[in-house]
């Protein structure tokens, strides 16, 4: 009887239907683990995935990674198991993907990397990769920057909130914009650290920087959470923000638009979280075993004071 119970629950996990996913109602069946829920772009992609897998007629199992790559690791097995057509995920980190993810393509089930790539050499492991140019949004900060103090005789002295440690945006941003700064030795990072995406550890990273150095004339931030954060700390600490300090951040949500607009930030590089309808196309092709990009880049922007004030009327996220 025991064996009967397990032969019969196995069946109810596993491809139930002719589609080849669970859910047996000839939906495709679409895994998403999300990174977690640690900003304001990461509420706003988590909604334009639910809404658009809804909008395509998807069945959306998703799961959140809370920032753990050990979490993200058990919810891809688990859609392993559950034999879902096509598995999406953000990973956490860049590196340690390649064992789960040959166990999904040695189970057939094509993987579709969203905003954040991973390390891996062997780029059989996934379809195709969809999101920012993380490494031009560290750049355009940077030509910004450059432009901005053009007339400045220097030296110019930067800190930087540095994304999660070991992922791919925090790595990539931090490489263009490094990039760009060090053709000109006037520019100086003189602290870096990261504050992990988060407001609250934004907040607390720029607190032990304004108390080490009394001299910062810029912040890099690689979010806008981050960045919001410091502002707490740089006004708490007596200055004010985007003119004491020169503040730079990347994502261009409402709150850090809200912030551009009133000076408090000066400039932001836009990446967009609305992913949803570009990633449910991929996902509709390759479940349908047609070729797509491996790499699909965003369309993205920057944005000053003005523009923010121009674009903040009819902002989606």
């Amino acid at each position: 009887m025991f064996a009967a119970m397990m032969v019969a629950t196995t069946a109810a996990c596993g491809d139930s239907g002719s589609d080849g996913g669970g859910s047996g109602s000839g939906k495709i069946v679409l895994g998403f683990s999300q990174v977690g829920a640690e900003s304001g772009w990461r509420t706003a992609n988590t909604k334009s995935v639910q809404e658009s897998a809804a909008e395509a007629g998807f069945d959306l199992k998703f799961a959140d990674a809370q920032q753990k790559q050990e979490n993200q690791i058990k919810a891809i097995r688990n859609f392993i198991a559950q034999r879902v057509d096509v598995i999406a995920f953000s990973p956490v980190v860049e590196s340690g993907w390649d064992t789960v993810l040959k166990e999904a393509k040695d189970a057939e089930i094509p993987v579709i990397l969203t905003d954040r790539a991973v390390d891996s050499a062997d780029d059989t492991l996934y379809e195709t990769f969809i999101g920012s140019d993380f490494v031009l949004e560290g750049k355009l900060s940077g030509e910004w920057l450059v432009e901005e103090f053009a007339d400045e005789p220097g030296p110019v002295r930067i800190v930087e909130l540095q994304g999660t440690t070991g992922s791919a945006p925090a790595n990539d941003r931090k490489q263009g914009f490094g990039e760009v700064i060090a053709a000109d030795p006037k520019f100086e990072i003189i602290a870096s650290q990261t504050g992990e995406f988060t407001r609250a550890k934004g907040k607390e990273v720029m607190e032990a920087f304004l108390q080490a150095h009394q001299d910062i004339d810029v912040l890099f931030a690689h979010n806008d959470d981050m960045g919001l954060g410091a502002i707490e700390a740089i006004e708490a600490a007596g200055l004010v923000p985007g003119e004491d300090i020169t503040i730079i951040t990347i994502d261009a949500v409402r709150d850090g638009m809200q912030a551009l607009a009133d000076g408090k930030i000066n400039f932001i590089a836009e990446c967009s979280p609305l992913l949803g309808p570009q990633l449910m196309d991929l996902v509709e092709k390759v479940h349908a075993g047609e070729t797509v990009p491996k790499r699909v880049v965003t369309d993205e922007t920057t944005f000053t004071q003005e523009q923010a004030q121009e674009a903040l009327p009819t902002r989606e996220y």
